[in-house]
């Protein structure tokens, strides 16, 4: 197994920060919460400064380098790590792209305890070395397909959620409806709130929360549209509930429109693209994932 290094951030002391507290420096330079840094003062070399074991409360001077580990430790809390396959991307220290297949749960529930994406990653990390915990960044269904980024520590996920529907941070989706939506284009601003009747199920009403969908048809098959989708929010089922709302309902949605497992055994809706800005590197990245089979099939 390989040795395990904690992840490590670092920052070379410039005249603007002379003169600050070691604990200023990581909360406001390095945007620490005062958790993480509570975590790093009580691991072993968890902050150095000139390589050097330091107390937050020592004021920093140009041209010193200070370092803070900011990786998780080695707990999975009640996960039970189990093998299973998963597509990854991409993958540094700090980030985990994956091409989540069809019908796996992203976490456990009452009825699936071990066979869920994050059980499987659990496994991957021991199996690699890695002392991370599993934190998924952005939200996929179950019957959901595509691309999920997940975080490996708690200040990388923390920065990535704060970029969510914003332009830092910028997902699409396929999906397949049933008719082809009228304009081919536009937006879908509806706000979305739990169903009174259902403990699952959503629906547009005045007070829900703010939704907001962009919508293009890429082409027409038959009673079909392949629909090119970007969220501007991020509410529980909001494609599905939007499309239904237009009077497009995906292709095989058992709670939006009209299960026919003839056609596809889950609704047909695939995260193909993510697009976002490593908030440690300064990186632009951006991923695509084909169709999977069960779509494609529907535009034949």
């Amino acid at each position: 197994m390989p040795e395990f290094i904690p992840r490590r951030l670092s920052l070379t002391i410039d005249t603007s920060l002379s003169g600050k507290t070691v604990d200023e420096v990581l909360r406001k330079q390095l945007h620490l919460s005062g958790t993480m840094v509570k975590r790093a003062k009580r691991i072993p070399d968890g902050i150095l400064l000139d390589g050097v074991p330091v107390f937050v409360i020592v004021h920093v001077q140009a041209g010193q380098r200070l370092s803070v580990v900011i990786g998780d430790d080695a707990e999975t809390g009640d996960l039970i790590p189990t093998p299973g396959s998963f597509n990854i991307v991409f993958e540094d220290e700090d980030l985990l792209i994956l091409d989540k297949p069809a019908g796996l749960p992203v976490h456990p529930h009452t009825g699936e305890q071990v066979h869920t994406l994050a059980n499987h990653v659990a496994f991957y990390y021991g199996q690699t070395g890695q002392h991370c915990r599993f934190r998924p960044v952005n939200r996929l269904d179950r019957g959901t397909s595509g691309l999920l980024c997940v975080a490996k520590h708690a200040h990388i996920q923390s920065l990535l959620k704060a970029q969510l529907h914003t332009g830092a941070f910028v997902r699409r989706y396929c999906a397949v409806c049933v008719g082809a939506p009228e304009p081919s284009s536009g937006v879908i601003d509806a706000p979305i709130g739990r169903a009174a009747d259902s403990s699952i199920r959503h629906m547009v009403c005045p007070d829900g929360k703010p939704a907001r969908t962009r919508y293009e048809t890429r082409s027409i098959h038959g009673p079909f549209a392949l629909v090119d989708l970007l969220l501007e929010t991020g509410r529980t089922h909001q494609i599905r509930v939007h499309m239904a709302h237009i009077g497009c309902p995906l292709v095989g949605d058992f709670l939006y429109g009209t299960e026919d497992h003839t056609l596809i055994s889950r609704p047909a809706l695939h995260a193909c693209s993510l697009r976002l800005s490593h908030p440690l590197t300064g990186g632009v990245h951006t991923w695509h994932s084909p169709l999977p089979a069960d779509i494609r099939t529907l535009l034949t």
